[in-house]
């Protein structure tokens, strides 16, 4: 029997909008369920669905319209639908799963399946059999690993070596990007070749430029905006939906790369980018909508609507937005627009990213300084929203140079730290998702962990406060621990360990604000090429900056400084003479490998 069981599983591996009258009696996730389910004597089925999802509504209309899914699920299982989107904590914790992500638990919580995408309905008849004949956790359900922090915050030469090999190895030599099957751009494995090919690193060129051009073909030509993933093993077979964290790290990363090198096409892709976010995303108040479906409905796909003239679409009516506003979500855009601000100077962007900053401060900010997911939340608070939030404002104080965004960057910073384990590293949620089998703790998430470190250490570059680098090493110890039991490519945690080890590109303008000439060498420091920089505007009449770590001379009129390991250039008074000194102030960081 038990072999029977494994292969049906095995076989059922292969592989939003409220389901109709006759489907599955879906329930609410609640804190009572496994009580509920132990009582009833039931298994639960979490459905983690996602209104912009394709292949959650393909399930909706084959696999729990089948009658006999349904009647195995209406004599054995309460079925619970989620939206990923709306609870972090859940999504979170079954991220790599992908979206439909079906999850089989027992009545104590434990989990027996964890299923990937769409199943179809014999597979899952198949699934759902196997588990009543033998409910014992299938091959899907790996063992959970206790992770005991290491001792240094830092990476091992061996440790650095072994991940920058496993990333390398995910490169995909014949199409660009990282991974095979599904072609996308990472963000995080972008950002960290992104790092290299500034350093001067040729290859790391390369596959930036391979992969940017690549993905210009996942940019909806007629409205803008970037699609999630092309299939098949190509980049001109995309899924259609449109999820804000692919907007936000789009937008920022052609911005930057157009930064870099200066490529039109890099510079056309991102305003692409920004005029779907802020055409179709953007709510009368300035907040940010979370998504836009792959679908028009049951009947007409993305395929089919996608790839119609914007009139031909407009008559037939606009795929359903998801208009949810969440801090996290808004966070992202802000982010992504800010970059964009950097190398267009564009003042209609900024005053996008700024808009929506503050609608978020005034709808979604609790009394701790740290911020709600959305207007209802079921769980949280979640540090995402928090991270994402702080991130946020430090990117609007370096294109800014106001000071109250770095105000609110610490107050939310603050609040990290309230998510620490003394255990180790960073939960994902204060509240766990339930109290019984997995969820007797809230989750660790490794990107939360990546994202602690990165954004705690830049506010401490900022500051030069030693309490926001401890958050910051606190995440990295659990991370060098945590990352030789993670088979996958883990870039982000390369970043975070260079980041911490180095020094950023440190420029500072010293001027009146009001000063014209001030606001251009501003201007210029902004759009100058560094994907890891500290940005500063130090105006004589504010006082000194939050971290005074280097003493600017008042040279009678506006000057831009580049600082190395609290070296600083001489003043530069135009873009030529900035570049330069950018450029030898570079030369004085040390490398990398003198950190280990």
């Amino acid at each position: 029997m038990k072999l029977v069981r494994i292969a049906a599983i095995v076989a059922a591996f292969t592989a939003s909008p409220a389901l109709a009258a006759d489907g599955p009696k879906w329930s609410d996730w609640s804190e009572d369920l496994f009580a509920r389910a132990t009582a009833e004597k039931r298994f639960v089925i979490l459905d983690l669905e996602a209104v912009w999802c394709h292949w959650c509504h393909v399930m909706e209309k084959t696999t729990y319209a089948d009658p006999k899914v349904q009647a195995l699920l209406a004599d054995k299982y309460l079925p619970v639908r989620v939206d990923q989107d709306a609870n972090p904590d859940l999504s979170s914790r079954y991220g790599d799963w992908g979206w439909p992500a079906t999850i089989v638990f027992g009545p104590d919580g434990t989990e027996i399946a964890k299923i990937r995408g769409y199943i179809e309905p014999e597979r899952m008849q198949a699934l759902l059999k196997a588990v009543i004949d033998d409910p014992s956790p299938g091959p899907s359900v790996g063992e959970a690993f206790e992770v005991k922090p290491a001792t240094s915050a830092f990476l091992s030469k061996q440790q650095r070596a072994e991940l920058t090999k496993t990333f390398d190895e995910s490169w995909d030599d014949k199409l660009g990007g990282w991974g095979e099957n599904q072609k996308y751009i990472d963000a995080d494995s972008l950002d960290f070749a992104l790092s290299r090919a500034e350093a001067g690193d040729a290859t790391a060129v390369k596959r930036v430029r391979q992969t940017l051009d690549a993905a210009i073909a996942l940019i909806d030509p007629v409205w803008g905006g970037a699609f999630q993933y092309s299939e098949a093993g190509s980049w001109t077979h995309p899924h259609f939906e449109k999820i804000m964290s692919f907007q936000a790290q789009y937008l920022r990363q052609y911005s930057q790369a157009y930064a870099q090198w200066k490529d039109p096409k890099y510079l056309a892709a991102a305003r692409d980018v920004a005029r779907y976010l802020t055409g179709f995303l953007q709510d009368s108040n300035g907040a940010f909508y979370v998504s836009q479906d792959a679908d028009l409905n049951h009947d007409t796909d993305g395929h089919k609507y996608y790839a119609l003239s914007d009139a031909e679409r407009r008559k037939l009516g606009l795929p359903r937005i998801d208009k949810n506003l969440y801090a996290r979500e808004n966070g992202w855009a802000i982010s992504g627009l800010t970059a964009h601000y950097n190398v267009t100077n564009d003042p209609k962007i900024l005053a996008a990213a700024e808009r929506a900053a503050k609608w978020v401060l005034a709808n979604r900010a609790q009394p701790d300084a740290g911020f709600r997911h959305g207007d209802k939340d079921r769980g949280g608070p979640f540090l995402g929203d928090t991270l994402a939030m702080t991130q946020a404002f430090l990117d609007l104080y370096a294109a800014t140079g106001n000071r109250d965004w770095l105000t609110s960057a610490a107050r939310a910073g603050d609040v990290v730290v309230t998510f620490r384990d003394e255990a180790g590293g960073f939960f994902t949620s204060k509240t766990s998702e339930g109290k019984s089998g997995v969820f007797a703790k809230p989750a660790k998430l490794i990107d939360d962990q990546v994202q602690v470190a990165r954004v705690m250490n830049l506010l401490n570059r900022y500051f030069g406060n030693e309490a926001y680098r401890e958050q910051a090493a606190h995440a990295m110890r659990y991370l060098s621990a945590a990352s030789a039991d993670m088979p996958r490519p883990l870039p982000g945690v390369l970043l975070a360990d260079d980041e911490l080890a180095l020094e950023p590109t440190h420029l500072t303008i010293v001027g009146n604000k009001d000063d014209s000439r001030a606001q251009a060498l501003h201007a210029i420091a902004r759009a100058l090429p560094a994907r890891y920089k500290r940005l500063e505007w130090l105006d004589p009449r504010e006082g000194k900056l939050p971290n005074p770590d280097v003493e600017y001379p008042d040279l009678g009129e506006p000057a831009a400084f580049a600082c190395s390991n609290r070296i600083c250039s001489f003043p530069a008074f135009n873009g030529a003479e900035l570049q330069t000194n950018v450029t030898q102030m570079a030369k004085l960081k040390p490398a990398r490998a003198a950190q280990n």
